[in-house]
């Protein structure tokens, strides 16, 4: 499950239990209307409470990352997983962003609030 929130140029995502095709569609809608009407945005996923995600989460991001390259300004991930931070590494070679890993969501906040 997700709860996402957005703000004039920062869309915020918090993943509870498994994240699926469906949550990230619904995060892909979002993103995708905002890119298109309103320009570059920074991104904030709070994924402390994951519990996994399934195989065709990480293939869909991998393709939207692709499609998204030079959409993101700055995407910051609450994790303390290695697992998610390798991951998002992975997925970071494909966006021309600045990604950053935060274990406290208010300083997370602080630094992706940033106007993209």
């Amino acid at each position: 499950m997700i709860v996402v929130d957005h703000q004039a140029s920062l869309v915020t995502v918090n993943v509870y239990g498994e994240f699926t095709l469906a949550d990230y569609r619904e995060f892909e809608e979002l993103v995708n209307y905002k890119v298109r009407f309103e320009g570059e945005v920074n991104l904030l996923f709070d994924l402390r409470e994951m519990n996994g995600l399934t195989v065709d989460v990480a293939w869909e991001e991998v393709k939207f990352a692709r499609q998204h390259a030079n959409d993101f300004g700055r995407v910051a991930i609450l994790t303390q997983s290695e697992w998610v931070k390798w991951s998002a590494w992975l997925a970071q070679v494909f966006v021309n962003a600045e990604v950053k890993f935060f274990d406290e969501v208010v300083q997370a906040h602080a630094w992706v609030s940033v106007p993209a």
